[in-house]
């Protein structure tokens, strides 16, 4: 007979391994969680670092302007000076063009300088990717921030499919809204304005609303040579990209080409929701790829809670200080017609100023909820959060801007109401097409019968559809017209039919 002290004997021989064996495994556990936090926590600051030298890089770019214009005028100074005394005598008011054009290009970068000097950065620039540079971290440099420049491919030289691909930040996505009051006093002086930027900004009633943050100017001197450093020249040109684009949205000389794309959507938008008044909540909607905001203001005035995504910060610097620091119309003066000699019909045409902006955009009549969001479409409208909110999504000129369209297609429908409407308008100019240098890079360039194709195995059917004629920042008086043949349909979700 076996006594009870002899049966629990190997029980208790045995105890000391097994809780060994079990504290062993769980000290495993928590090195392995640590080891992942660790690389998240190193994964989030390199993001961040990238991010700074990004915006680092757009904001040079946009300081280096002023020198690389006066390279322009330089090199075509060289080029009269080269002329024989007979030719020279054929065009004496060349002489009096240069300096004009100095003028121009100084008129130009105040603005520019003025912009700048308006934007607070939402992330801390000083940071630097010193110790990330040659990790194993799944975010390469040269693979999430090699990015494309929206809306630009008609800033390209005629008659070329090539798109600039650059390094530029994705915009974050969680950052508080910036507000405004509509009774603050207009400055001074622009110059001295201490004003708090972030990359959203939403409005009140009828009223844009700043709200002033406690960051002074004088924290961010952008002419300190420290702050600057020198850029390719192809960054540069989508500051001058960027200039036309304020003609096309900002300009009365726009008003033709907002005419032609702006219009439709709107009139469409307009008999779509007739009852829109007498709804306690406005109906919703959504403009992906806002560029310079004036689409989505305009779908705000509307009586829609309107919110336009951009992902260029190119854009989103610029947009931020017409919405929010304009205080009249016509306060500025641009020359976007300057940075190019050919197709000129006179000097006069080339060197014409524009005023901006054409309308004070907070007294505009907007309608309570209006915001900017900043970064990469699918990234932010992806969430969870998103699903079957909006009434409405507007895309102008921007479904070609995608490395995969149908990520595009697919995530308008999954952001949709279940009877939601997509609204369209534009061309199938896919900017990653023919990039040459990206291994990696993906571009799916769908024809348009394809991309009504998918649309439908999202649930979307077509209510309306035609072509319309259109410009994209063109030089109304050049002698070079390029033209669109632009797609304009409505689309209704449906049930769909892909998960």
């Amino acid at each position: 007979m076996i006594s009870s002290s002899e049966m629990t004997e190997p029980t208790t021989a045995q105890a000391p391994e097994t809780v060994t064996a079990v504290a062993t495994e769980t000290e495993m556990s928590r090195e392995r969680d640590g080891e992942e936090e660790e690389k998240i926590r190193r994964q989030k600051k390199l993001e961040e670092a990238l991010e700074a030298k990004s915006l680092r890089r757009i904001i040079s770019a946009y300081l280096n302007y002023p020198e690389a214009a006066e390279e322009d005028l330089k090199k075509w100074e060289r080029s009269y000076r080269k002329l024989s005394p007979a030719h020279k005598a054929l065009v004496p008011h060349y002489a009096l063009k240069f300096e004009r054009l100095k003028r121009c290009i100084s008129t130009n970068s105040y603005f520019i300088f003025n912009m700048l000097q308006a934007f607070e950065p939402p992330i801390d620039l000083s940071q630097d990717l010193d110790g990330y540079e040659d990790s194993n971290l799944d975010c390469a440099p040269h693979e999430k921030y090699v990015l494309d420049e929206r809306h630009d491919s008609s800033c390209q030289p005629a008659l070329t499919n090539n798109c600039a691909h650059e390094e530029e930040s994705k915009s974050l996505h969680d950052s508080e809204l910036q507000r405004m009051n509509a009774s603050d006093p207009p400055p001074k002086n622009h110059s001295e304005d201490t004003r708090n930027h972030d990359e959203r900004y939403d409005c009140d009633g009828d009223h844009l609303n700043h709200d002033h943050g406690n960051a002074s100017l004088s924290s961010h001197d952008w002419l300190d040579p420290s702050l600057q450093t020198h850029v390719p020249l192809v960054d540069v040109d989508k500051v001058r990209c960027i200039i036309r684009n304020i003609v096309r949205d900002w300009a009365a000389e726009g008003q033709r080409e907002r005419d032609q794309c702006y219009k439709p959507i709107l009139d469409e938008l307009d008999s779509l929701f007739p009852d829109r008044q007498k709804k306690s909540t406005p109906p919703s909607c959504l403009v992906p790829g806002a560029g310079l905001g004036r689409l989505a203001l305009e779908i705000s005035c509307l009586g829609f809670i309107s919110q336009g995504n951009e992902f260029s910060y190119y854009m989103m610097i610029c947009s931020s200080f017409i919405l929010n620091y304009a205080q009249v119309p016509g306060e500025w003066t641009i020359y976007p017609w300057i940075h190019s000699n050919c197709n000129s019909l006179s000097d006069n045409d080339q060197l014409r100023p524009v005023s901006i902006p054409d309308i004070h955009p907070a007294s505009a009549g907007i309608t309570e909820g209006f915001s900017m969001c900043g970064g990469d479409f699918v990234e932010v409208y992806n969430e969870s959060c998103q699903a079957g909110m909006w009434d409405a999504v507007v895309t102008c000129f921007f479904i070609d801007t995608a490395h995969n369209i149908i990520e595009y297609i697919e995530t308008i429908s999954k952001i949709l109401k279940d009877g939601g409407v997509w609204i369209n308008l534009g061309p199938l100019l896919y900017h990653f097409a023919d990039t040459y240098g990206h291994d990696n890079e993906m571009s799916v360039e769908l024809s348009l019968e394809d991309v009504k194709r998918v649309a439908s195995q999202y649930g979307f059917e077509i209510e309306k559809e035609r072509t319309i004629e259109t410009t994209y920042t063109t030089n109304p008086r050049s002698m070079m017209q390029n033209r669109y043949y632009a797609a304009f349909w409505t689309m209704r979700k449906k049930c769909a039919i892909m998960t």
